[in-house]
């Protein structure tokens, strides 16, 4: 499974937390998903929040309608988003622990804890052509459970690598390797998201089993300053840069 392909998809929400911070229609969050294909985003990702925060069902119907590239939906493991995603048959669907009030996903999805209910929620996605993907710590047991359920591929938890330092990070980092080869040798398709920046997606991007980053809050942050377009460019220049290096 390890080779040179690497994608970006770039996560829309906080486009839409913007706009719904004042109300109305502006900015539009599927604008901003046209303006990051035209960028060279290989998908979009977007999570339709029980609370409804930031993306909205409206949102939802659109990027289906209007996309040219796959839509990656994150959605918690409930009846209401099931129904919502066998309507829509997004190409992908992320199912992700979901907490009313964490203001971003904390964690991966306990797979091994919820074995029964998502094994069920599993197969009926892909029972109407779904690829199903489970956001989950680089855990041992939380990849092996994913596989035994009949997910696609995971996501690999990006957070606790982003926020240390030093020492620290590197081991986080080892962490997410040994994952990510778990992955390959289960003949599993690995990606990884969660915080992602400049400064640290090079070393993710030097494990070849890595075949997608979902990366949004940082790169609509950097927008403000540089761009949609130029944030997205630099950052698949730096994914790809390090791509490379690893052969």
């Amino acid at each position: 499974m390890a080779n040179n392909i690497i994608r970006l998809g770039v996560n829309i929400d906080h486009v839409a937390t913007i706009r719904n911070a004042r109300g109305g229609l502006h900015p539009d969050p599927v604008k901003a998903a046209l303006l990051a294909v035209d960028a060279g985003a290989d998908g979009i990702t977007a999570h339709l929040r029980e609370d409804r925060r930031h993306i909205s069902d409206q949102d939802i119907d659109r990027l289906m309608a209007e996309l040219t590239v796959p839509l990656n939906l994150e959605m918690a493991a409930t009846e209401e988003m099931l129904n919502i995603a066998l309507s829509h048959k997004p190409a992908s669907a992320c199912i992700v622990p979901e907490k009313r009030e964490e203001l971003t996903t904390e964690g991966g999805l306990d797979v091994v804890g919820g074995y029964d209910h998502l094994s069920s929620f599993v197969q009926r996605l892909r029972e109407a052509g779904i690829s199903v993907s489970l956001f989950i710590d680089p855990d041992e047991a939380q990849i092996r459970a994913s596989k035994e359920i009949g997910a696609d591929k995971v996501e690999l938890h990006t957070g606790c690598y982003v926020e240390k330092t030093g020492a620290a990070q590197a081991g986080e980092l080892d962490r997410l390797r040994r994952g990510a080869e778990l992955c390959e040798s289960l003949d599993m398709e690995v990606h990884a998201g969660h915080g992602l920046t400049y400064d640290t997606v090079i070393p993710m991007a030097e494990i070849p089993q890595f075949t997608e980053f979902n990366i949004g809050h940082f790169l609509i942050g950097e927008a403000i300053f540089i761009g949609l377009e130029v944030s997205i460019q630099k950052m698949k220049g730096l994914m790809e840069q390090g791509r490379a290096s690893c052969g």
